[in-house]
């Protein structure tokens, strides 16, 4: 296993940042600027909190901000069910979006427990 060394190694962070591209590649037609916007801002939510985590000085602020991250997948995933709803996304690629949010909460997951036990 590779040593992670900053948070630009940790594949979560890494799988957060393909989310958030194919996010912004497939909304750029979305006419709900709102709901755009929310679902932007939701899935950069999530590496952004990762990486901020990661670079804070204790491990009780990085599990807290792994929360967050996964609290911002969970939005994300509902925001994402809404497009779907109103018909501002197709079926196909909100279902795969929304796969990619239980995959990347169910990391994050890993990641706390892994932070909480041997750390």
């Amino acid at each position: 296993m590779k040593r992670i060394e900053k948070f630009e190694d940790l594949e979560v962070w890494q799988e957060g940042m393909r989310m958030v591209i194919n996010i912004y590649k497939n909304l750029t037609d979305c006419k709900d600027y709102s709901l755009r916007d929310q679902i932007q801002r939701a899935a950069v939510s999530i590496p952004s909190n990762i990486s901020e985590g990661f670079d804070r000085g204790s491990n009780k602020e990085y599990i807290h901000f792994l929360y967050i991250a996964r609290g911002s997948c969970a939005e994300l995933r509902t925001q994402l069910y809404l497009a779907l709803k109103l018909g501002l996304i197709n079926k196909s690629k909100a279902t795969e979006l929304i796969d990619k949010t239980h995959k990347i909460s169910a990391m994050l997951y890993n990641l706390i427990k892994t932070r909480k036990e041997k750390f």
